[in-house]
Protein backbone atom coordinates (compact mmCIF):
# COMPACT_ATOMS: atom_id res chain seq x y z
CA UNK A 1 0.00 0.00 0.00
CA UNK A 2 2.86 2.38 0.79
CA UNK A 3 4.41 1.83 -2.66
CA UNK A 4 1.08 2.75 -4.27
CA UNK A 5 1.01 6.03 -2.33
CA UNK A 6 4.57 6.85 -3.40
CA UNK A 7 3.73 6.18 -7.05
CA UNK A 8 0.66 8.41 -6.80
CA UNK A 9 2.72 11.14 -5.16
CA UNK A 10 5.34 10.99 -7.91
CA UNK A 11 2.63 11.04 -10.57
CA UNK A 12 1.06 14.24 -9.25
CA UNK A 13 4.43 15.84 -8.53
CA UNK A 14 5.27 15.32 -12.20
CA UNK A 15 1.93 16.76 -13.21
CA UNK A 16 2.48 19.88 -11.14
CA UNK A 17 5.93 20.30 -12.70
CA UNK A 18 4.35 20.03 -16.14
CA UNK A 19 1.78 22.64 -15.14
CA UNK A 20 4.36 25.20 -14.01
CA UNK A 21 6.57 24.68 -17.06
CA UNK A 22 3.60 24.85 -19.44
CA UNK A 23 2.30 28.03 -17.78
CA UNK A 24 5.73 29.64 -17.96
CA UNK A 25 6.06 28.79 -21.65
CA UNK A 26 2.51 30.01 -22.36
CA UNK A 27 3.22 33.36 -20.72
CA UNK A 28 6.55 33.68 -22.52
CA UNK A 29 5.07 32.91 -25.93
CA UNK A 30 2.04 35.06 -25.14
CA UNK A 31 4.31 38.05 -24.53
CA UNK A 32 6.21 37.33 -27.75
CA UNK A 33 2.97 36.98 -29.75
CA UNK A 34 1.52 40.19 -28.30
CA UNK A 35 4.66 42.11 -29.20
CA UNK A 36 4.81 40.56 -32.67
CA UNK A 37 1.17 41.39 -33.41
CA UNK A 38 1.48 44.82 -31.71
CA UNK A 39 -1.54 44.40 -29.45
CA UNK A 40 -2.08 47.17 -26.91
CA UNK A 41 -3.84 44.80 -24.52
CA UNK A 42 -2.07 41.57 -23.54
CA UNK A 43 -4.50 39.16 -25.22
CA UNK A 44 -2.26 36.12 -25.67
CA UNK A 45 -0.69 36.52 -22.23
CA UNK A 46 -4.17 35.84 -20.82
CA UNK A 47 -5.54 33.35 -23.34
CA UNK A 48 -2.65 30.89 -23.62
CA UNK A 49 -2.29 30.20 -19.86
CA UNK A 50 -6.07 29.82 -19.55
CA UNK A 51 -6.02 27.20 -22.28
CA UNK A 52 -3.17 25.38 -20.49
CA UNK A 53 -5.06 25.45 -17.18
CA UNK A 54 -8.22 24.08 -18.85
CA UNK A 55 -6.29 21.23 -20.49
CA UNK A 56 -4.46 20.31 -17.27
CA UNK A 57 -7.71 20.40 -15.27
CA UNK A 58 -9.33 18.11 -17.84
CA UNK A 59 -6.39 15.73 -17.56
CA UNK A 60 -6.58 15.72 -13.74
CA UNK A 61 -10.33 15.07 -13.76
CA UNK A 62 -9.95 12.31 -16.33
CA UNK A 63 -7.12 10.65 -14.38
CA UNK A 64 -8.84 10.83 -10.98
CA UNK A 65 -12.23 9.57 -12.16
CA UNK A 66 -10.64 6.60 -13.94
CA UNK A 67 -9.32 5.29 -10.60
CA UNK A 68 -12.80 4.87 -9.09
Amino acid sequence: MKKSNNNLLLKYAGLSTQLFIALGLAVYFGIKADKWLSFKTPLFVWVLPLIIIAVIMYKIIKDTTANK
